[in-house]
């Protein structure tokens, strides 16, 4: 399992391109047959994806973990991002169609992911929190979800945010989980940007086909962006504001963890302060 450490709101200013990216972008996501885990120190997040092709990939707790088993000390949120799949957890099974959440309680023992058809594989997205509780392990169909509505086409940001788990809905230790879409026309997302000071998020961006986004970060007085490409996350720390704007049609999968879960607890900047 790889291990990323975030600089502070000081030290990323003295960071190029390739260092900024090889930092806080996830680019090795998604691989065929392949369970892939980013340990990140922001929050403690575990940052994973698994593709079962043929056979089903099996969750194992990596030795950085000091675990018997990955969420002996966790909770897991799973996104399928590709064709109907199913998780099996402790022998139960879940049949997730694209746009549906796992959500999977600390003390689940055995985690198995597979595919319904090979030749259109489930994409499973991983996103995992300490937890000091345990949550019943749920399933929630894209349907279940609450919509937000936001945004206007004068300002090219109507998007739909889908909440799965969060304080309203599906319950949980720290983990908060959902998905926006961004409406046709529409390229900006979270703007004007935030900063969540009492904890960290994750990002990861799909759909884009040929797209490509810019994703802004950094402090509102000194911001980088990082041009993100299809299935990739990015690690937004809490100093950092979070924004983006794609060349095309998108959707991304925001994961948060830390001292609050209420959605709305963040700190807006006015676009005049950025530079």
């Amino acid at each position: 399992m790889e291990t990323r450490y975030s600089p502070n709101d000081v030290g990323y200013q003295a960071l190029g391109t390739k260092e900024l990216r090889s930092t806080f972008l996830v680019e090795s996501l998604f691989a065929p047959e392949k369970l892939e885990l980013i340990y990140s120190d922001a929050d403690r997040a575990i940052i994973g994806s698994a593709v079962p092709v043929a056979s089903p990939v099996k969750l194992t707790a990596d030795a950085e973990l000091r675990a018997a088993y990955f969420c002996e000390r966790r909770e897991l949120g799973v996104l399928n991002i590709g064709g109907t799949g199913a998780v099996e957890v402790d022998g139960k099974r879940f049949e997730l169609a694209k746009f549906d959440v796992l959500y999977v309680g600390r003390g689940g023992q055995s985690v198995s992911f597979s595919s319904q058809d090979a030749a259109h594989p489930a994409c499973f997205y991983l996103l995992s929190y300490p937890a000091h509780a345990a949550y019943p392990t749920t399933l929630i169909p894209r349907a279940n979800a609450k919509e937000v509505h936001l945004g206007t086409a004068a300002d090219a940001n109507r998007r739909t945010i889908h909440q799965y788990i969060h304080s309203g809905g599906v319950k949980s230790c720290q983990l908060v989980m959902g998905y926006t879409q961004l409406h046709e026309g529409s390229v900006w997302n979270t703007m004007p940007p935030h900063t969540h000071a009492r904890r960290s998020e994750i990002y990861i961006y799909f759909d884009l086909n040929k797209a490509r986004v810019m994703h802004f970060m950094g402090t509102p007085e000194e911001t980088r962006h990082i041009a993100i490409s299809d299935r990739q996350a990015v690690i937004s720390p809490s100093w950092s504001i979070h924004c983006a704007c794609g060349t095309g049609s998108y959707a991304f999968c925001w994961g948060m963890g830390g001292e609050n879960q209420e959605f709305t607890d963040m700190d807006s900047f006015p676009l005049e302060r950025l530079s």
